[in-house]
């Protein structure tokens, strides 16, 4: 059973061997006709507002670089942050606007006219870095399910992603935390608002790189966060979605490498609660705390680290994601996550739901077999990998404030 693009941590618009930003049958060059510098953006002239009523896609033309950046993103990207990380020179600006959002769709029970807004702006300076937004509505149509990439994902390839904490429902995950100096930083943040009406919900990912910055200075991280969080409170009013925000973000943690590896017994955080197991020979594991995270992952290992199950659950559009994901998928057999609360996927893995407060996407669990190309084992310790599952699933939903979980009886 392969496993999908979100679990790879690729990006969902950016089709295998294709150019980034092509995406809906679009190319980076419907984006303001390419990049707007502020050579280029001085030969257009006056700003130029077109309106492509027919694909729902705005896009906006500014005469300027301060102007393009007060328009990007809807108007809602946090130019301060921005300009705070890549100065104030001279900087390139695209964007984008297509679709639709109804804080009180979900309530009104058409899944086929579900959230259909998708934004995103890109900031690039040069010698200094870029900013990538991304503002993601949910729940989206069901006719789309299927389809890999309805959400941009946070890269956890070789680490885990680790919560945003200060209030914020939001993860902070990167694929090279460990780099040289003269390495460029790369980090992904995302942000959560539920909102207040039930249901629906805007996720605002935004990937930062910075030319010479290191992730391991603590100092740097939060300024790989601040510009998800202050554009996540601007999209909050923007879109009159009435979540709850958090407090500024001073620290952020830093992702768990593949080495980084405890005793199973002391876990405390997404591990905590779940049992060793002697036949699987799963002794220890990589963990992070939850603090509202709406991913959460759990890595099993052997005594050496070597990698035995992973556990993960997904809140709000990720579960969405997963369960589209398997939806008519080509190597799934019988019955998805789509369609049962628990159930068996292929020979190793299974998983489990609960349903969650104020119409949210019921949370998803799953546990699979690590460190195989096909995430399944060959003799699997199948009541190991139940008991892990509910263990780990009950902890997480108590957490997050959902009901106890459905969980596979065999």
């Amino acid at each position: 059973m392969a496993l999908s693009r979100l679990r790879r941590g690729e990006r969902p618009d950016e089709p295998e061997g294709g150019q980034e930003g092509e995406r809906d049958g679009e190319s980076a060059s419907g984006w303001l006709g390419g990049r707007l510098t502020r050579r280029r953006a001085c030969g257009l002239g006056a700003a130029v507002l077109v309106l492509a009523a027919l694909t729902g896609t705005i896009v906006w033309m500014a005469g300027s670089d301060d102007r393009a950046l007060d328009a990007a993103c809807d108007g809602v990207l946090a130019k301060d942050e921005v300009r705070a990380v890549l100065g104030d020179g001279e900087i390139s600006v695209s964007n984008r606007t297509k679709g639709t959002f109804d804080v009180k769709v979900k309530a009104k029970g058409n899944e086929d006219q579900a959230n259909t807004l998708a934004v995103r702006c890109e900031v690039t300076a040069d010698g200094k870095g870029s900013v990538k937004v991304n503002i993601e509505a949910g729940p989206r149509p069901r006719t789309t399910y299927g389809i890999a990439g309805t959400y941009t994902p946070v890269p956890e390839r070789d680490t885990l992603a680790v919560p945003l904490g200060h209030g914020w429902s939001g993860v902070f995950g990167t694929d090279n935390v460990r780099q040289d100096d003269n390495e460029d930083g790369e980090g992904t943040a995302a942000v959560l608002l539920e909102c207040a009406k039930g249901g629906t919900s805007l996720l605002i990912t935004v990937e930062t790189k910075l030319g010479g910055v290191t992730l391991d200075d603590p100092a740097v991280r939060p300024d790989f966060v601040r510009t998800a969080t202050a554009t996540a409170k601007a999209a909050n009013d923007h879109w009159g979605c009435g979540a709850s925000l958090g407090k500024p973000v001073r620290t952020v943690g830093l992702p768990v490498n593949e080495d980084e590896y405890e005793p199973l017994l002391g876990a405390d955080g997404t591990c905590a609660g779940v049992p060793t197991a002697a036949r699987s020979a799963v002794s220890t594991a990589r963990e992070t705390a939850r603090d509202r995270a709406p991913r959460e992952a759990c890595a099993l290992g052997a005594r050496d680290g070597s990698p035995r199950y992973r556990l993960d659950a997904y809140y709000g559009p990720y579960a969405e994601e997963v369960r589209a994901e398997y939806t008519g998928s080509p190597g799934q057999d019988g019955p998805s996550p789509g369609d049962a609360p628990s159930g068996r996927l292929g020979q190793s893995a299974y998983w489990a739901s609960a349903a969650c407060p104020d119409g949210a996407e019921d949370a998803l669990f799953l546990v699979r077999a690590d460190g195989t190309e096909d995430d399944t084992r060959r003799k699997p310790d199948l009541a190991y990998e139940r008991t892990a599952l509910k263990a780990f699933a009950q902890r997480s939903a108590q957490h997050h404030g959902c009901a106890a979980p459905a969980t596979p009886a065999r």
